[in-house]
């Protein structure tokens, strides 16, 4: 038999649902140092904050206005949600 390897395999796809804040339990480091890209309704985001393809949302900053304790202002949109690794060979 072959012994499983410690290590977690890289996934072709992007996680189902993806935050850029190290406080939410969807933060993964590996996951957006490998530069995920985000098409909502089929236009290019780049100012996404956090998604969740199979729940069909996106949660974008608003400009530079800030809540009461410092983090970015967003706003939920929802549509269809496409995520891909920028950085994947075609």
């Amino acid at each position: 038999m072959a012994e499983k390897s410690g290590k977690k395999q890289k996934s072709d796809k992007p996680p189902d649902r993806l935050s850029n804040d190290p406080g939410s339990p969807y933060y993964d480091g590996d996951a957006l140092t490998r530069d995920v890209g985000i098409r909502f309704k089929g236009v290019e985001k780049t100012n996404v904050s956090e998604y969740c393809v199979s729940e069909g949302w996106i949660r974008v900053e608003v400009g530079k206005t800030k809540d009461r304790y410092g983090n970015p202002l967003t706003i939920k949109l929802t549509g269809q949600v496409e995520a891909y690794f920028k950085n994947e060979k075609k």
